[in-house]
């Protein structure tokens, strides 16, 4: 999922439609490997603003507890999650 300035908006949707599935405005979801992924974060943080921008990377591996990745402006974890 992303949050961007509205200029940047069409270029991190191409982006993010390249490499995942679209589910609502912002929210994707897919399955990467590992390089999939650092090509990806790669290709995101060319069209992100670092200091204004901000995406959250939620990522499942089978057997492990999910991890939360943010690249951009960093925003405080919510606490709330269920």
């Amino acid at each position: 999922m992303y949050d961007t300035a509205a200029v940047r908006n069409p270029k991190i949707l191409k982006t993010c439609r390249k490499y995942l599935h679209h589910v609502q405005r912002s929210v994707f979801e897919g399955e990467l490997s590992d390089a999939q992924l650092r090509s990806f974060q790669a290709t995101v943080e060319d069209v992100l603003d670092l200091d204004y921008d901000n995406v959250l990377v939620y990522t499942y591996p089978p057997g492990t507890t999910p991890r939360r990745l943010e690249w951009g402006a960093v925003e405080p974890a919510p606490t709330d999650i269920l």
